[in-house]
């Protein structure tokens, strides 16, 4: 497919950080490795290619963007409503210089309807990843909440494609608007080739941080209230006296990071919890390889979280919430283990009994990371989503 389609067009409105700047980077480089040409418009200052600086979720890309951020709610959404003027002219220009772009592939973001307009103007297909919406629950509610469902409406159905990172979020969704345009699911992905350790490179890394003969149990993101990494040290801390064998590795920062570094401190849990702070992207690998398992004690219920195909792709198997999303990919027992979403006794009852068994924790992580390798690389999204393109404008062509 990609032998039809020459030249897309990716434009995002975020920061181009953390996780988003993982998948932004994800999708283009695998297009880019079928020979596919991909430009980026996206926020000025927001390079997901950029050296990551950026990678704290509490740190903005730029200055303007610090301000921006700290605008009270209804001038935010009129800032997000007038980027559409930005963001309208910057792609009709674009489109005037490369008239041989086959499609617009976009990040969704709320109150963001200029790129769609500007596509059917000039009979461009434009296809739309959806990750957000105004239809679920926000930290940040909107104030203008009639205005974002009144525009996600209109480009939902008048964009050529849609893609959702759950069927869950995809059904959910469209329960609310109603009819919308073909859409397809596509979760999200890790690339094995970065995920990938020798024998010396983990020795290495469970010595640097002292974990020689433990069986290591890891986090890796944001230390935010939705991932509840803070409740789940605390709730597992009066059970590590009693497991010795186990140590935690806690990579990430943000909000509640500053209080579990000292909950840490003050029960004296050094040696058993250790807390790596923020990390640049290309040191995650080496940190995933000192681990034997991992845990999300939780994640949106309808969303994909990055983190759960890159344990997966290191040979790491993961303990998760039993969320429909993570049902899609993950097989109880055979790649990974669930819990009852929003239980995080049964989270740390299962971490405690799964690191009682390193050859079981090894047996189940090969299993993830053949999983990954087969069917659930960037590569396999992008070709997923170049066959949509292709069914999306076949009929046009006949």
């Amino acid at each position: 497919m990609s032998q039809t389609v020459r030249r897309i067009l990716y434009h995002h409105r975020t920061q181009g950080k953390a996780v988003e700047g993982v998948h932004i980077r994800g999708v283009t480089d695998a297009l880019r490795a079928e020979g596919v040409s991909v430009d980026i418009i996206s926020l000025p200052g927001a390079d997901p290619y950029a050296t990551p600086k950026a990678m704290s979720p509490t740190r903005q890309a730029t200055p303007l963007m610090k301000i921006i951020s700290s605008l009270p709610e209804p001038l935010f959404e009129l800032a997000e409503v007038g980027y559409n003027l930005v963001a309208g002219w910057r792609i009709w220009q674009y489109l005037r210089q490369h008239p041989d772009v086959g499609f617009i592939y976009e990040r969704y973001s709320l109150f963001m309807f200029a790129p769609v307009w500007i596509a059917r103007l000039r009979g461009v297909p434009i296809i739309l990843e959806v990750n957000d919406s105004a239809t679920v629950f926000r930290v940040r509610a909107l104030s203008m909440g009639w205005l974002a469902m009144a525009i996600e409406r209109w480009v939902f159905r008048k964009a050529n494609g849609l893609v959702f990172v759950s069927g869950v979020f995809r059904d959910r969704v469209g329960s609310v608007h109603g009819d919308m345009a073909p859409a397809i699911v596509t979760p999200n992905a890790a690339n094995i080739s970065k995920f990938s350790f020798t024998a010396e490179q983990r020795a290495m890394a469970r010595a640097r941080w002292d974990l020689d003969g433990h069986v290591v149990c890891g986090y890796l993101g944001a230390f935010v209230p939705w991932h509840a990494i803070d409740r789940f040290v605390y709730q597992i801390a009066d059970h590590l006296a009693a497991a010795p064998h186990l140590k935690l590795l806690l990579v990430g920062d943000g909000a509640t990071f500053p209080t579990v570094e000292a909950f840490v401190k003050e029960h004296h849990l050094e040696r058993q919890v250790i807390l790596t702070g923020r990390v640049a992207h290309d040191d995650v690998p080496g940190l995933l390889a000192a681990m034997d398992m991992a845990v999300l004690p939780s994640a949106g219920d309808y969303t994909s979280p990055v983190k759960l195909f890159e344990f997966m792709a290191c040979s790491v198997p993961p303990v998760a919430p039993d969320f429909e999303p993570i049902r899609e990919v993950l097989a109880e027992g055979e790649t990974g283990w669930m819990f009852k979403a929003n239980d995080l006794d049964a989270a740390v009852a299962t971490v405690l009994e799964r690191s009682r068994d390193p050859k079981e924790l090894a047996r189940v992580g090969a299993a993830a990371r053949a999983y990954i390798a087969a069917e659930r690389q960037w590569r396999n999204n992008i070709l997923q989503l170049l066959q949509f393109h292709g069914q999306l404008v076949e009929p046009t062509a006949q």
